[in-house]
């Protein structure tokens, strides 16, 4: 959604590029470029201005007097402006002290307000809590078909003592659904309502209704994020008709503008509490302005990239693979890496993995051109082996490769592409592990015999008066043969056994067996 702030953005900042200090003409001409990208975004003006103003009165104060890079440090002040517009700091979901808290949904007709509440009901079942799904939406057809199928999905139960379409008194559903909920042990109340048409005075009571009947402790305004502007303006109306403590952003993934996003926090003064990204049920987490000011200017979001790496990647499994590495005696195989290949695909779609990555801004085609189904051709591959074959990949000979093409339906230069490129992976793997790199930490150099110094004998003047009056020199016997090094000249019967005892390591005799076919 954000892509082309991003890069207007970035143009903007680009014209500082070695600058070893800021004019003020440079000040004026790059607030310009951010006026215009906010604008092209939809960003409501009132905010455009105060953002502007903010930027501006900074670069122009003495921030920039220690600064090492004049453009780095507009750089941050846009950052931080971006935060502040954004609501500064996240705000996390308040429960009540006393079970059930109860959480009413409202918003426009088409934001998307039955598919979060399934989102949220899993996302507070991953946190530990026991939620409940309250079909209030009695107005638009098959809502509560839509609210049962989306709960049955995400594995939260679904209070729908109304068929809907037109029939039934949502402020009744909503009053017993708290009854439901103390007397089955649910701690949390996920209320769905009835989304409104722009400005209806009737709905808008309707909403007021549910309020009073099981006051709420939190009131999420759900906001489709594509809609610009006007998000602003229905915002005011919510805020008036039925107020509301958080707003939820719904469609962040899409390829609006974003107006919405960077604009409802400031001119509502309420926080953004959650974003949902994305059609899946997990696409949904908590709202961080700072992630995503970082986002924005094209510096990734590492957090939410280890978050989601925590929440997918097995502790265990992978401690056990990064072992089989370190240990470096070919242990780590295709069965490893295919585990750890479908881990990271659990995380979510590879371009949205990468767009998380700092520095990955500058490669947006590329990520955008990721063929998704590449995992597939590779999954195929590797389940058309036998254990053995995932387990040592070097007996795959050429037969074998044969085999396995045809069982996966592919090509045997896609067998070979993949073979070679793991074992190309694992070498660097085991390299950065710790096998390879001197001088990094872990690397266990081997010890060198080094032959014992000898002892300086008299010390010989080099004035001839003084050596006049040294003592005269101990006869020294004849030493042994030597090498060039100063060690002891080998007989040839010890050079005959070392020839004999001496065994190249085990990845170099496979070069010099004529036997061995397999890959090298």
């Amino acid at each position: 959604m954000f892509d082309t702030l991003s890069d207007r953005l970035s143009g903007a900042f680009r014209s500082l590029r070695g600058k070893t200090r800021l004019t003020d003409a440079d000040i004026d001409a790059t607030a310009r470029e951010i006026r215009l990208a906010l604008l092209e975004a939809d960003v409501n003006l009132a905010v455009v201005k105060d953002f502007i103003a903010a930027v501006k009165e900074r670069a122009h104060g003495a921030e920039l007097t220690g600064a090492l890079n004049p453009g780095q440090a507009v750089i941050k002040i846009v950052n931080d402006e971006l935060v502040t517009i954004l609501g500064g700091q996240a705000r996390p979901l308040r429960f009540a002290k006393r079970p059930p808290t109860v959480i009413m949904l409202a918003g426009l007709q088409g934001s998307g307000k039955t598919t979060l509440a399934g989102k949220l009901g899993k996302w507070l079942k991953d946190q530990g809590h026991s939620p409940l799904l309250v079909a209030a939406d009695l107005q638009r057809p098959n809502a509560v078909t839509q609210l049962q199928v989306v709960g049955e999905r995400a594995g939260v139960h679904v209070f729908a003592p109304e068929p809907g379409n037109g029939t039934g008194d949502p402020v009744q559903v909503a009053r017993q659904s708290i009854l439901q909920a103390m007397s089955k042990l649910y701690d949390v109340v996920i209320v769905d309502t009835a989304g409104r048409l722009g400005v209806d005075a009737e709905l808008m009571q309707q909403a007021s209704d549910i309020r009073d009947a099981v006051t709420p402790t939190e009131i999420l305004f759900v906001v489709d994020a594509m809609i610009g502007q006007d998000a602003v303006n229905t915002a005011r109306a919510f805020a008036d008709g039925v107020g509301f403590d958080g707003v939820v952003l719904s469609k962040l993934d899409g390829d609006a503008r974003g107006g919405a996003a960077l604009s409802i926090a400031r001119v509502t003064g309420k926080p953004i509490m959650f974003a949902s990204n994305g059609e899946g049920l997990g696409d949904f987490d908590a709202f961080h302005p700072d992630r995503m000011a970082s986002r924005i200017l094209g510096m990734g979001d590492i957090l939410t990239l280890i978050e989601t790496a925590e929440k997918t990647f097995d502790a265990e499994q992978s401690q056990k693979a990064a072992q089989k590495l370190i240990n470096g005696k070919g242990e780590f195989g295709l069965d490893d890496f295919l585990q750890q290949m479908q881990a990271v695909r659990r995380m979510g779609p590879l371009s949205k993995i990468l767009g998380m990555m700092p520095g990955m801004g500058q490669m947006k085609d590329q990520i955008a051109g990721i063929d998704e189904r590449e995992i597939d051709r590779i999954e195929a591959i590797i389940y058309s082996m036998t254990p053995a074959e995932r387990t040592n990949p070097k007996v795959l000979d050429g037969s074998r490769r044969a085999r396995i093409a045809k069982g996966s339906g592919t090509q045997v230069s896609d067998v070979n592409s993949l073979v070679n490129r793991f074992f190309e992976a694992r070498k660097m793997m085991q390299s950065l592990a710790g096998g390879g790199i001197p001088g990094m930490p872990g690397v266990r150099r081997p010890a060198v015999n080094q032959a014992p110094k000898k002892k300086k004998g008299n010390k010989v003047s080099g004035n001839p008066a003084k050596r006049t009056g040294a003592p005269a020199a101990k006869a020294v016997e004849p030493a042994a043969p030597t090498s060039a090094f100063g060690r002891p000249q080998p007989t040839e019967a010890e050079l005959a056994k070392a020839v004999g005892d001496f065994q190249l390591p085990a990845e170099l005799q496979q070069l010099f067996n004529p036997k061995n076919t397999g890959p090298r």
